[in-house]
This record gives C-alpha cells, structure tokens and sequence, in this order.
C-alpha cells in the first residue's frame, strides 16, 4: 500500500463525514501524519452509498485537501467498508499433509479451500483472516511451517458484505481516480487503532458508534474473531431530538452536541435553552426546553443500541466469550454519559477509545470519531511491506486476489 513516494493513505467513508488520512513511513517503519482532510458527508446513508455524485463530491474534497496539507498526490487507498450488513463466520479447514513439512503452498491451498467454502453470488469477501492453526487435531499452533504431520487445519475468520453496497462505494472511490489496495470492515479499523495488546489477547468487544451505523469488533487471543454492523447510529439521536422538538436537523445537532447526555442530574429541570421551531426564521417562534427533555429523546435511543450490541453479541455467543471489557469509539460514543450507560446494559468494563501511537496526529482529530481512519492506516501500514516490492493489486482489495498478500501477512506475523 506503500506508494513509491512512501505515502500510505487511509478513506474512511461514513454517514455523516468522509475523512482522508495521508501518512509518510519514517525510516523506522512507523507512520507518521502528513495530511488531513474531512468533510460532511452527502450521498450515504446507513453505511450505503444513496447519491454517487454527491457522495463522489465529499470524497473529491477530503483527499484533495490532504494532499494540498501533505504538499503530495496519493494513488491508492485502504478504504473502510460498513454497508451491506458485514458479518463474520469462523470456518474451520483441514487438507491432508502426508508427511511432509507444511509449506507455504500448503497454508495457500487451505486458505482458498476456506474462501470457497464461504463464496456467494449476493456476497463479497472482504476479509479472511487465519486465527489458529492444528496439526493432527492439536490446537494452539502460531506458525506450522517446517512442521510435520498428516492434517493441517486452520480456523479461519471469514467476513463479507453484500455486494451491490460494497462495488457502489467502490466505484465511487473509483471515480475520484483512487484505486482500492484494501477493504477493511470499519469495526476491524477501529479495533486496530484504539486496542493495546493486552487487552486484544484477554478478550475485548470494540464498539464503533458512528452516524448511520454502530459497528461491532470482538478480539480474543489477539485475533479478531467476530464482526457486526448494527445499521443504527448518532444520526438516529439528532433525529429524535429533531423530531421530538420540532426544531431543523441542523439545530438538533447543534443541541445534541452541547447540551445532549444520557445520564439525569439535578439541575437539568432548571437548566432552559431557546429552541428555535422548524419552518420559523432565526428570529421567529421559539420553545423554552429544559434540559430534562433533550436527555428524556436522548436516553432511550443509546439505551436501544447498547440492548441491539448486546442481542447481537449474545446470538453470535461472544457475550461471556468476549470477556469484560469493552472499548467505545466512534463520534456518537462522546455524548456525555454514553460510557456509563453501556456499562450498566452490557454489564461489562467500559472504557473510551481513541487512535493511539500514530506520530503526527493533531488534537482536534485525534478523538473517537476519527478512530476507523487511524485504523486503516494502521491496517496499510502492516501490508505496505508486500506492496513496496511493486505488486500492485489494483481495484480489488482483500475481496479479490488477497489471497496472495496472506502468504506475506503470514511470515511478518507469524
């Protein structure tokens, strides 16, 4: 993913922003933050791409200004993907060994067995990650190369997404002149950028709180083993409150950001604002509202979600697996009391997760509504070393013809 002037460069696509992260690799391999840009995003709803031009116009804007602050052009990007309800299966593969060392052919024929095996004409590939391998039926193996035996299995975690969603926003980054040198599920990017070590090997659930979408990471073993896309997010709040208040979306926004939580106190019946009424002029009509009924919209929406998250996680079986922590990321996740609500529905540890050990990121978007950006940067800069060598995987990403790029990713981590 390297380009030859060394620039990686991350597109997070979401509901409500686009953003564009350029990042230069310094001589000791770690990134460092080189060129920002984001913008509102038009022309996306709920993860889905809804108007391409609109939706192409926001994009155009984010990247070129990163690179106007980068002072350089960039080629390729890693792109997130949350549209088309995402989600995982752990398939389990074994192929016959007859006694000789396991090679790299070998983990390359079982990882295309296990993408056969999870190939759907109405869903794309986009990640298919191995997590643990077995020889003869004994678990716990990190790297089976050189070893010997008559089976080798590998669990494999496969995710996929439907695949008009998926090639509508890939077409669009397409047009802005940017290939797609990878894909990465948004909760997997998020994970990647806020998680520390410790906490991806004991058993973490990763909970991305964006605009249209809530997207779910659940790491054990310092694997990710479980993604979900929950097509419910901040946007839905600003709704409520808009709806509930009579007042523009813009002013719902504007309210939910500074006056919004979801935990009561004692003043909020004395605290009163101005909420100008929908239709009205800026000078028009206007309702007094008191705190207590901005928190009363507010409350049972994150509640819902956090309930959603925790259904979910229960009907994959990652509840009790997952262990008991969990880190919140993502802009909805900054409301005011958000961490101690999830806390209190999910029953867990909660902490806030922000982009960590990235060189170079400024204050202002180094929060968690810029978390799946620093992962996917991250996610390229892990990859970039099979890139450099100057095999270039055009437009397909992980999806399609990724297979290649897993032998690399296997010696570098394994």
């Amino acid at each position: 993913m390297a380009a030859r002037n060394g620039l990686i460069a991350a597109l997070d696509v979401g509901t409500t922003k686009v953003c564009c992260f350029i990042a230069k690799i310094q001589d000791d391999g770690s990134p460092r933050m080189v060129g920002i840009g984001h913008q509102v995003a038009r022309g996306m709803r709920n993860g889905a791409v809804v108007d391409m031009e609109e939706l192409e116009t926001s994009i155009r804007a984010a990247v070129e200004s990163a690179e106007e602050m980068a002072n350089d052009q960039v080629r390729a990007v890693a792109v997130n993907i949350s549209g088309g309800h995402p989600g995982s299966a752990n398939v389990k593969v074994e192929v016959a060994m007859n006694g000789h060392a396991v090679n790299e052919a070998d983990i390359r024929r079982m990882l295309e067995h296990g993408r056969a095996h999870h190939e759907s004409p109405d869903r794309e590939l986009i990640h298919a990650i191995p997590v643990d391998y077995t020889i003869d039926g004994n678990e716990g193996i990190k790297d089976p190369r050189g070893m010997f035996g008559d089976r080798l299995g590998v669990a494999i975690h496969v995710i996929a997404a439907g695949i008009g969603p998926v090639r509508n926003l890939c077409t669009v980054v397409n047009r802005c002149h940017l290939d797609i040198e990878a894909r990465v599920v948004s909760p997997y990017a998020s994970g990647l950028a806020c998680l520390v070590e410790d906490e991806k090997e004991l058993g973490v659930t990763c909970i991305d709180m964006g605009g249209g979408t809530t997207s779910i990471a659940v790491f054990l073993g310092g694997q990710l083993v479980h993604t979900d896309v929950i097509a419910v997010g901040g946007a839905y709040v600003t709704s409520d409150i808009a709806r509930g208040l009579s007042t523009p979306v813009i002013h719902a926004e504007r309210l939910k950001t500074l006056y919004g939580s979801v935990i009561p106190s004692a003043n909020d019946d004395r605290e009163i604002f101005k909420v100008p009424l929908v239709g009205e002029d800026e000078d028009g009509a206007s309702n007094q509202v008191q705190r207590s009924m901005l928190i009363q919209i507010i409350q049972p929406r994150l509640e819902e979600t956090f309930e959603l998250v925790r259904s979910h996680l229960e009907q994959g079986g990652f509840d009790k697996l997952a262990g008991r922590r969990v880190v919140l990321t993502g802009g909805a996740s900054q409301m005011q009391g958000a961490r101690d609500l999830a806390g209190h529905v999910l029953d867990k540890q909660v902490r806030l997760g922000k982009p960590i050990g990235l060189h170079g990121l400024p204050e202002a978007t180094g929060g968690p509504a810029f978390s799946t950006c620093a992962g996917l940067i991250r996610y390229a800069l892990a990859h970039a070393p099979a890139q450099s060598r100057g095999k270039r995987t055009g437009k397909s990403g992980e999806g399609q013809g990724g297979w290649g790029r897993l032998g690399s990713w296997l010696k570098r981590n394994f």
